[in-house]
């Protein structure tokens, strides 16, 4: 692969000169992790666009506030990762990124599942923890291939039932949010983890009543045990 890694504690934009590598397929401008930098770039060219043979993008650390409507025509881009910016939106052109697998935004401003995410047919890892999500759109249900859904540390106060369609989820972290309840057909998510991989990022941290802790515990199927016997009383 034609890679290109940028680095300098003083990075506060991309140099002009990477615009014309128009075979590079991919481009990293995040500090590494071991160093606790955080680089200065805030925000991302338009001109990024013109990487239309990139694969993976890698701008997480930085200070973006922005992203540019042209990242919606990166049409080959598998992973792009933007954990650890300031971005409160996300444009609707991301909506077209239909080759992106794996979408990195954690510690960062968002309020919501941005609407465009839903549309990523490909996704099958999304990283929103450590955000100020409230909400989850009920087009989350498009997301048909995603495996892993991170939401730790955010407000959610409901989920939908369209995230019980997610079918291929194996690993879904809830901890830390304000969830009292979880949708009646949480069970049906037959490939969680949460059985016999015990995290406590996987539900500890929340209110939880309906189903209660010890029942969340035991996995889907405990957990549809409990709606199940509900419907009986």
């Amino acid at each position: 692969k034609k890679k290109l890694k940028i680095s300098g504690r003083e990075l506060l934009s991309v140099p002009i000169q990477v615009f014309g590598l128009d075979q590079l397929q991919v481009l990293e401008m995040s500090p590494e992790r071991e160093s606790c930098l955080r680089y200065r770039m805030e925000l991302l060219p338009q001109e990024i666009g013109r990487l239309r043979n990139l694969t993976c993008l890698y701008v997480d650390s930085n200070n973006l506030k922005k992203i540019p409507a042209e990242i919606g025509t990166l049409s080959r881009l598998e992973r792009l990762t933007l954990s650890n910016n300031g971005l409160s939106s996300l444009p609707a052109e991301m909506g077209a990124l239909q080759r992106l697998r794996s979408l990195h935004l954690a510690n960062n401003s968002l309020t919501e599942v941005p609407e465009p995410l839903c549309q990523l047919r490909s996704l099958t890892f999304l990283d929103v923890s450590d955000n100020k999500i409230v909400t989850i759109p009920s087009s989350i249900r498009h997301l048909e291939k995603l495996e892993t859904l991170l939401l730790i540390f955010n407000s959610l106060e409901s989920l939908p039932e369209d995230v019980c369609l997610l079918r291929n989820l194996h690993t879904l972290w809830l901890g830390n949010n304000h969830l009292r309840s979880l949708p009646a057909a949480f069970g049906a998510l037959v490939n969680l983890d949460w059985g016999y991989n015990y995290c406590s990022c996987n539900f500890e941290g929340n209110p939880l009543e309906s189903p209660p802790p010890e029942v969340c515990s035991r996995g889907p199927e405990g957990i549809r045990d409990y709606f199940s016997s509900l419907c009986r009383i």
